[in-house]
């Protein structure tokens, strides 16, 4: 029984610490400070626990790298 709620207690910590991030992210956006990063550390976190925060996060990461190789040409 504590093992199950030592879990949800962390699942809870994640969330809420994902939300937290993403949040800070977009007002940081708007305010001076470290956006983007905030929100990507943020949607990381959200990543353990929600499919759609996982999508997101690998179209974020196809996304760079179609621009990076449309910027710097393809790796050889």
């Amino acid at each position: 029984m504590i093992l199950r709620t030592v879990k949800q207690v962390r699942r809870i910590f994640l969330i809420a610490a994902g939300f937290t991030l993403l949040l800070l992210g977009i007002l940081m956006i708007f305010t001076p400070g470290p956006g983007t990063p905030v929100i990507l550390l943020g949607l990381g976190l959200l990543a353990v626990e929600f499919v759609w925060a996982r999508r997101l996060m690998e179209r974020i990461k196809r996304e760079t790298a179609r621009l990076k190789d449309a910027l710097l040409g393809p790796e050889k």
